[in-house]
This record gives structure tokens, sequence and C-alpha cells, in this order.
């Protein structure tokens, strides 16, 4: 019986930082994986891949899938996503015509991601990275001088800016500040927002009224930079704003701007270029 063939193509993760050493071993007991080794960077060579397609039955990674590729993969019944994004470099339709599911690893990040997309909001909220700065540098202040811009979530306006995976493990950890809960998310309807308890409202509402914004939104053909100038630009002078999906829903450089103007407090776990250059 010939061995399954699958191909792992992690870049820009590892096969390390992907599987721990024991579910590395179940991995590999799957059939026979064809990849490079762990240290080297990049995408796996084209020859690689082209070598393996008329046999793979599973793709594990980032690889290019246009129509031509699927064509020659007859016996692929499975890309399984490893950074929990929808790139544009695979025939998604054609993937669909032959049966061929597209998966993605959203599920296993949506909790963590959610923590640190809360605890990233608590601190911009409360100034806590600048007031361990302060502390540190001898320039502390107290009282009021040290709280002017320090807001309680509790009670207060948050939105969301899509609310797929991450954001539904968000929500559970929202209800304790019983906050007023805005979601802009136009694959979701009024009734299943509502469900929620939140409200289904435009972008520009979530811009302008929420004090606490997540971004959530995954980034699709369409989508891209959606979140420009312009609409960043409505952000409310006392808001946070916490971009946790995609760097390329939102025009990155008017961000950074606004952000170092002092516009609005924000925070970010994703960025155009990753892993992001030692230089930047």
């Amino acid at each position: 019986m010939n061995q399954a063939v699958i191909l792992f193509d992690p870049w820009p993760r590892t096969g390390p930082l992907i599987f721990t050493p024991e579910l590395r071993q179940r991995f590999e007991a799957l059939g026979r994986i064809v990849t490079v080794a762990d240290g080297e960077k990049g995408p796996l060579p084209p020859e690689i891949v082209e070598a393996a397609l008329p046999e793979v039955i599973a793709i594990v990674g980032q690889t290019d899938l246009p129509a031509d590729r699927l064509d020659r993969a007859s016996s692929l019944k499975a890309v399984i996503n490893v950074e929990g994004n929808f790139l544009q470099n695979i025939d998604y339709a054609a993937c669909f015509a032959r049966g061929v599911q597209v998966l993605g690893v959203a599920p296993a990040f949506a909790l963590p991601v959610a923590e640190m997309a809360l605890g990233l909001a608590l601190s911009l909220a409360r100034g806590i990275v600048p007031g361990d700065r302060s502390m540190r540098e001898g320039r502390e202040q107290y009282g009021l001088a040290g709280n002017r811009e320090s807001f309680l979530l509790t009670g207060a306006t948050i939105g969301l800016i899509g609310c797929g995976q991450l954001g539904r493990a968000l929500l559970p950890l929202l209800s304790p500040f019983h906050p007023r809960l805005l979601i802009h998310d136009p694959w979701l309807s009024v009734g299943a927002i509502r469900e929620l308890h939140a409200e289904s409202v435009s972008l520009d509402c979530v811009l302008s009224e929420a004090r606490a914004i997540f971004v959530f939104a995954g980034v699709t053909a369409e989508n891209r930079g959606f979140l420009s100038r312009a609409k960043l630009e409505l952000i409310r002078l006392d808001a946070v704003f916490l971009l946790m999906s995609r760097a390329d829903v939102v025009d990155f450089e008017a961000l950074v701007d606004l952000v170092e103007a002092g516009r609005f407090r924000g925070a970010v776990d994703v960025f155009p270029i990753e892993p992001v250059p030692a230089e930047a």
C-alpha cells in the first residue's frame, strides 16, 4: 500500500513553532512528509512542490495553489492553513468544485488572541506601559495627574470590527465589564448579532462611538485596506484601537502616523511583514 504524501510548507512559521516534539512524531506517522529542514527559511522551493503534487493528499502550509497546480494534485483532499488567515494565493473556487477542504487554525488561536486583546486594552485604558516607563525614569505622577487619560472598560462602549472565531472568544471575557457592545460584521445578520447581546451597527458607528475598538476582521481581495486614513480619523480622541487580525485590513502607515501624533492610542498584534524585520 502506498504511503500517504503530505506536503509540509509552514513558512513564515517553522516546524518547531507549530509542533511540540510529541505532536511532530504523531504528524510524521500520518504518512511521508515532504518538507525542508527546520532551519531553512522561506516557502518550499517550487521544484519540491511540483514533484509532490501528483501524490499529495494534504498540504499543511501557505503553498501557492492556482488552478493549474490543483489540476496536477488529483489526490489532494485538504489544505490546512498554518496562520489563521486565508491568503489570496489559492484558487478557492477550484478547491470547492473539487471537494478539497481548505481549513484554518483560527480556533486554536482564538482564546490566546482574545486574552491578549483584553490585556492590551486594559494596558491602554489604564496607561500601564507608559506608567511603568515613567516610574523607571523617575518622572511618575500620582493621583489625578497620573490618570488624566485613563478610563474604565467597565460600562464603556466597546466595538468589534469582525466577529468570527476571535471576536466570539473575546465576548465572554468582556462580559464582566458590562459594556455596551457594538459589532460591525457584514457576514452576520442583525439577528445573529443581537443573539450575542450586541448592536449591529455600521463601520462608521463603531469607529466614531466606541471607546475601545477591537479589529478582528479577516482580509479578502475586496476589503484590503478598508480601514483607510479617512476611516481611522473618525476614531474619537480618547479611544483605544487594537488591531488583532490582519495588518492588510488597515492603512498601516496611516495608523502609525495617527498613533504617533497622539490622535488616539493603539496596539497591534500583526504587521505588514512578518516576521518583522530586525531593522524595522
